[in-house]
């Protein structure tokens, strides 16, 4: 457990994590604080902040089991302890952390007798087990247990639409949110007018991210909803004569791109994050580790900066390159030397 001082300063709006935990590998816990603000700020973010962690962040689950074996989701197998009931409600509860976008597939192929855990499932490489010790099913004969999986990652949860199928497929209700619960409380301090705040936010994650990585992914989020607003101006909204119909163009991130052709402002680089940018898992996460988030700390960047990262690649900023050029009409920042030619 760590734990911190509090000292409240009134010059600038400051944040810590005054406690952090682990209680098991599927639960941390963490503690933040927010100060100072002004009367009334607390709610505005604790609440706003509270909705954003629970809906808005994106988690791995199983959601679909196959097995050409099992006739129906309430009947028993020879040789296995648990109902195939039990053991979907096993699956549901695994831990999966990973950067992996769709529907992919994994599979268990084990042989009896013994106990079939969550490290015996093959999965793509990026797929990882917060918790490999996870129980899904005890084998009491030498019989083959094999089952298809369905891996996905998604927000929010999803209710089974069926208990049964006939290809031996059978849906698991998925609880995508990595962020358990969260609370937040307000602590007043000052006197009349002067009266400020320190707003306390507490996070409690399912392992498959840390509650700072929640914090942060859930703080972009936030923002990505809000930049409509800050280019309202730019927006054409058309009522109908006589009618309750507006209509509003569809807003992207290649929409605002156009803006930024013309007026490279550093709040604007700011506002687009590098998971908009579609790059390839591996490049995406070498320049999360090196504390890359924004279109902004990217194009301060140089070729050099770039490969001087671990595993990052001369094929690497050719793709970034490409991606820069076709849709910002922008390119990285200068260096010494130049790694165009290389590339070319």
């Amino acid at each position: 457990m760590l734990r911190e001082e509090i000292e409240v300063s009134t010059r600038t709006l400051q944040w810590k994590c005054v406690e952090s935990r682990a209680d098991s590998k599927r639960l941390n816990y963490a503690r933040f604080i927010l100060f100072p603000l002004m009367r009334g700020q607390g709610d505005t973010i604790g609440i706003a902040m509270r909705r954003s962690l629970l809906g808005e962040i994106e988690g791995t689950c199983i959601t679909r089991a196959k097995s050409e074996k099992i006739p129906h989701e309430y009947s028993t197998i020879a040789g296995i302890e648990e109902s195939v009931h039990e053991i979907l409600m096993n699956l549901k509860e695994i831990v999966l952390r990973s950067n992996l976008y769709g529907t992919h597939n994994a599979s268990i192929r084990v042989k009896g007798p013994g106990y079939v855990t969550a490290q015996d499932i093959i999965s793509p490489p990026s797929v990882e087990m917060v918790d490999i010790t996870q129980h899904i099913a005890s084998l009491t004969e030498p019989i083959d247990f094999c089952i298809e999986l369905q891996v996905e990652r998604h927000r929010g949860y999803r209710m089974k639409t069926s208990n049964n199928a006939e290809d031996g497929s059978f849906p698991i209700e998925a609880v995508f949110m990595p962020v358990r619960n969260t609370n937040h409380s307000i602590h007043s301090y000052g006197n009349g007018n002067e009266k400020q705040e320190i707003l306390f936010l507490e996070i409690w994650t399912n392992g498959s991210l840390t509650p700072k990585e929640a914090l942060n992914e859930a703080s972009r989020n936030l923002i990505d909803l809000f930049i409509p607003f800050l280019q309202a101006e730019e927006q054409d909204i058309h009522l109908e004569d006589n009618q309750n119909i507006v209509t509003v163009p569809f807003l992207t991130y290649h929409d605002r791109l156009d803006k930024l052709r013309k007026n490279k402002k550093e709040r604007a680089l700011k506002c687009i994050f590098i998971d908009q940018l579609e790059l390839p898992s591996r490049v995406y996460n070498c320049l999360k580790k090196s504390n890359i988030y924004t279109l902004w700390d990217l194009v301060n960047k140089s070729q050099e900066d770039l490969l001087k990262m671990e595993h990052f690649r001369i094929e690497d900023v050719k793709k970034i390159l490409d991606i820069l050029q076709k849709h910002f009409s922008m390119d990285l920042a200068k260096n010494t030397f130049s790694l165009l030619n290389p590339l070319e």
